[in-house]
């Protein structure tokens, strides 16, 4: 008899999930990534409910994975072949389960926040990572289910455990003498987790000893896992879940840790074709260093405004749009390089590029129109632009700007911005949000970066007093 943690008869799991499913009349929603915790709770759901008469699997079973788009190669064909087993064999034995995978909406793509808009690569202290490309979409999905059923109960493959926040919030939203806890953040959704109590010897263990029931090879999962970190990145619901980043079913470009010393360990065994990709990644993660930032970022964030550190330090902000190119270029460049291994693989989207351009014109005072041109001095190929019904402002009218700036002592960046407003209201009939635009502009921040540095040592001056007076006392 299989046993899990406590001793407890696998068959009691089963009656456990079976009660739970006969108790609500809500649908349920299990959260899928390929990992082992995600497997064992989808594969436990599945043969419990299996184990019910055709009459009684009345709610529905949506299976939801998250693809980022970015995610790392090897689980792409994992994942996505699993869930097209699941909805094949779901039709087979009559099971009321869907499976999908999840993707975030292009404006909310790692590249368009990164390469478009300027966001620096993800840190522990801002991973807009995972907002975006994770708990977005599964929580959209969720939302449509709720609207639809009125509640849904979220099956995750969480542990106990694993990491002391998450077990507090465990603590915090549990419901006493229920099976169900409260959503962190989403009404009308309930938390199920069926192990919850499961130790990773237990996990493994049933993986490994019950056969798959959509036709899965469980000791092909476990090699993915050799050699490598022992982690997974679980359905993400809210902010208080670790990084991926040392995981196999993490993101490719993940820099919130040091080093993916997964991916490192995958090429060590065996999967060359993948340093490319580390090196990009690598390329990212430099982008961290203090000693870099004032030439990579600007000084002023999206919204136009500044800001110190406690200490008064300048704090430097999103991507320089030169900066934002070399990126492209060299993404570009890695994919012609992974395209030699596998040429249906891409890392960016045609769709991310048009976007990328339409910020880098619309947003970023790119007049120069530059993403066509970086594509096809480094790919050799065209893509299919869109034309614009009026003529851009390009490379001439861009230097005569600068001299009329320089003549007139005006900041060139809010003048191409106040050109940039007028040319997206040409043609339009009510003018209006024009007034707006002007005025949005012309709050931002427009000293000079000389004038904000004074600024900043001013601000440094009282602290640094502070702590060699500090100092002479102890």
């Amino acid at each position: 008899m299989f046993l899990v943690s406590g001793n407890r008869p696998i068959e009691d799991v089963y009656e456990e999930i079976r009660s739970v499913y006969r108790e609500h009349d809500h649908p349920w929603v299990i959260g899928y990534s390929g990992g082992k915790d995600s497997t064992t709770a989808l594969q436990l759901v599945w043969m419990a409910i299996a184990g019910l008469p055709e009459k009684e699997r009345t709610k529905p079973i949506f299976v939801i994975s998250t693809d980022t788009l970015v995610e790392t190669p090897v689980i792409v064909d994992h994942v996505q072949h699993t869930i097209n087993r699941i909805n094949a064999q779901a039709e087979k034995d009559k099971m009321p389960v869907t499976a999908q995978i999840l993707r975030p909406d292009m404006e909310d793509t790692f590249w368009v926040q990164l390469i478009g808009k300027g966001y620096p690569a993800p840190s522990s202290i801002f991973r807009w990572c995972t907002d975006r490309l994770k708990i977005k979409p599964s929580n959209k999905f969720i939302k449509e289910q709720v609207a639809q059923y009125g509640d849904v109960i979220l099956v995750l493959g969480s542990r106990r455990g694993e990491s002391m926040t998450r077990d507090q919030v465990f603590n915090k939203y549990q419901i006493p003498g229920s099976r169900l806890d409260m959503h962190s953040q989403l009404s009308n959704a309930w938390v199920y987790m069926p192990i919850e109590h499961f130790s990773t010897d237990d996990v493994w263990t049933y993986l490994l000893q019950h056969t798959s029931p959509w036709g899965n090879d469980n000791r092909q999962l476990a090699s993915l896992y050799q050699s490598a970190q022992d982690g997974e990145c679980p359905l993400v619901v809210d902010t208080t879940t670790p990084s991926c980043g040392n995981s196999r079913f993490g993101c490719w470009t993940c820099t919130v840790v040091s080093r993916d010393r997964s991916m490192e360990a995958m090429i060590d065994s065996g999967e060359e074709w993948m340093q490319p990709l580390l090196d990009f990644r690598d390329y990212l993660a430099e982008t961290q260093d203090p000693e870099v930032k004032q030439e990579q970022r600007e000084y002023k964030g999206r919204n136009g405004r500044i800001r110190f550190s406690k200490s008064g330090r300048l704090l430097y902000r999103t991507y320089k749009l030169d900066f934002s190119k070399e990126m492209l270029r060299r993404l570009l460049e890695t994919q012609k390089e992974i395209y030699e291994h596998d040429p249906d693989f891409s890392l960016i989207s045609e769709a991310e590029l048009h976007e990328i351009r339409h910020i880098w014109l619309t947003e970023r005072q790119d007049w120069e129109d530059s993403v066509p041109k970086i594509y096809k001095k480094t790919t050799g190929r065209e893509l299919a632009w869109k034309r614009y019904d009026i003529a851009l402002p390009g490379h001439l009218e861009h230097a005569l700007l600068r001299r009329v700036a320089d003549k007139h002592n005006a900041p060139e960046n809010m003048m191409q911005k106040l050109i940039d407003a007028e040319w997206q209201n040409h043609g339009l009939r009510r003018r209006a949000t024009i007034h707006t635009e002007i005025a949005k502009i012309m709050s931002e921040d427009w000293r000079s970066l000389e004038e904000v540095k004074s600024e900043a040592q001013k601000r440094q001056q009282p602290v640094a007093e502070m702590q060699k007076a500090a100092s002479a006392g102890a």
